[in-house]
């Protein structure tokens, strides 16, 4: 595809980026050990002038040795509840959060330029990406400051005085997915530390080098101990620290087949607190009254950004059968119009960055044709080395694997019904729940609609495609898709449980805490208030 002289300079890969440093115990420390290759599916030209993938870099592999010290760091780090961190003041966790968060600001050309090579992410979106978690940081702060206000009082009830505040779990197992390497990391990592839990942290597969130039930051702004960065494969490095029985959070993105085998390594399951957000199967559903053109765009969007790489991208169309051969014309039109092309060139459609993706969307194509579907659009299924055209497949039956799999790629499956329960019923039966978009304008149609929907998925989108932010509104899921709640607000609640200091109220206890309160003795007993 790409050669390296039609590359802007600004986006180019100069030299592979060797990454021979992790923090452990609050350190920035060089790694020694056998490396791994980093290669992205956008083609450079090759000394020799022919066109291969790009090297982008070399990575650690760890093992076993390097996971548990790694584990012992987080463990003595909080100290059974005793150490610097989980007994801080708020007040100073979050100075340095904001220290962190400063100078990652400053690595964000690197960490783009990174998102682009390693995902396939276009620049937008790669912008997008780090500014929306550069956001989320400060938003995630100012969320603290208001939760630890509401907490700075004492209640007084049936003669009991109550100093209620939220304290950390303990250490926690942050795993994050390639397809949103740093805003879907950062939602689990961020919360967990500033709630005062200490943690191992893993990058995803891909998306890997560009935590690189964050590494010093962690390295900086945070005790020994608090923020341990690995890398590994995730069976030679989770599966020790798992059986290690010494997690007491697994926050994990991504499938839940990998989420159920790391809770049975745990040997105290009913101990492990889980914090998932996991696969999705969200349908579209239009109606004969939608507003078709407005319809077509949130379609496109919903099933194609990033390559339809997104738990949230809408990955079936249920569609009624009087506006059937309406918007499966203009949207097909619409799909094949869409431009291939290089991150830095902004299209939607880029180089899709797991090797042997295209085989897989291939094969579910395949698997959909033998059994009666058709493939609507001209350029569907057109293949290159790293890419498959998108595939709008019609009709989509129960026993293809489409309909059954989380495709997450470039193809569309779409079914007709009449009956407004036949999509219902599908959905209940369905082992997902995060989220639908419905399309449409009669209110007595949506209504109801919505009163049922409501009670299948977390997230009823109307008119508009499905997606997690803003980062402030919930994002869970029901069944298979997620397990508690993700956002600004709820992730601190999340990485934290209610803990209280509790006493009769009479005089020997008055005069302690009025002591505690004066002498700021306590950074747990305490109404200061953080503006």
């Amino acid at each position: 595809m790409s050669a390296a002289k039609e590359i802007p300079e600004t986006y180019k890969i100069s030299s592979p980026l060797l990454l021979n440093q992790f923090v452990l115990d609050g350190e920035l420390r060089q790694w020694h050990g056998n490396s791994a290759d980093v290669r992205s599916t956008i083609l450079s030209v090759n000394d020799s002038g022919d066109m291969e993938e790009t090297l982008l870099g070399h990575v650690p592999q760890m093992g076993k040795k390097e996971a548990l010290e790694a584990l012992n760091s987080a463990s003595q780090a909080f100290d059974r509840g005793r150490g610097e961190w989980p007994t801080m003041k708020v007040g100073h966790r979050i100075k340095c959060l904001e220290k962190f968060v400063h100078q990652m600001a400053l690595k964000r050309e690197q960490v783009v330029k990174l998102l682009m090579w390693e995902i396939g992410k276009n620049l937008n979106d790669s912008e997008k990406e780090f500014d929306r978690t550069v956001e989320y940081i400060y938003d995630t702060i100012d969320a603290y400051k208001n939760l630890d206000r509401e907490s700075a009082k004492f209640e007084n009830v049936s003669g009991v005085r109550a100093h209620i505040r939220r304290g950390p779990l303990g250490v926690v197992l942050c795993l994050g997915p390639y397809n949103y390497p740093l805003n879907e990391t950062f939602s689990l990592l961020i919360p967990a530390i500033i709630m005062g839990n200490t943690t191992i942290f893993k990058p995803a597969k891909f998306g890997v080098l560009l935590i690189a130039p964050l590494l010093e930051a962690f390295a900086n702004s945070f005790p020994p101990g608090v923020v341990n960065v690995i890398f590994g494969r995730g069976r030679e490095v989770a599966t020790p620290i798992m059986k290690s029985g010494k997690i007491d959070v697994l926050a994990l993105i991504g499938h839940s087949s990998s989420a159920v085998a790391l809770q049975d390594l745990h040997p105290n399951k009913n101990r492990l607190r889980l914090v998932l957000g996991l696969e999705a199967k969200n349908p579209g559903i239009i109606l004969p009254s939608a507003d078709m053109n407005l319809t077509v765009s949130e379609c496109i969007s919903g099933t194609l950004s990033f390559n339809g790489q997104r738990c949230t991208a809408l990955k079936i169309l249920y569609v009624h059968e009087e506006v059937k051969d309406q918007f499966l014309k203009i949207f097909c039109a619409e799909v094949d119009a869409l431009q291939l092309g290089m991150p830095w060139e902004n299209t939607l459609l880029t180089p899709l960055p797991e090797p042997h993706k295209p085989d897989y969307i291939q094969s579910l194509i395949d698997d959909a044709l033998s059994k009666g579907a058709k493939i609507l659009n001209k350029r569907g299924g057109e293949r290159s080395s790293n890419y498959i055209f998108p595939a709008v497949l019609y009709p989509v039956t129960e026993d293809m694997k489409i309909y059954h799999e989380e495709q997450f790629g470039p193809v569309i499956p779409v079914k007709s019904f009449k009956d407004i329960n036949t999509p219902l019923v599908e959905m209940s039966e369905s082992n997902y729940g995060q989220q639908v978009s419905v399309f449409g304008s009669n209110t007595q149609e949506l209504a109801p609609l919505i009163d049922a929907l409501v009670n299948l998925v977390c997230r009823v989108n109307l008119n508009s495609a499905c997606q997690r932010g803003p980062d402030v509104y919930p994002f869970s899921g029901r069944k298979d898709s997620a397990v508690g709640t993700l956002s600004v607000h709820d992730a601190l609640r999340a990485f934290s449980i209610r803990t209280f200091l509790a006493c009769k109220d009479n005089e020997i206890n008055k005069r302690i805490l009025q002591t505690m309160l004066q002498e700021r003795q306590s950074n747990f007993v305490s109404t200061d208030y953080l503006l």
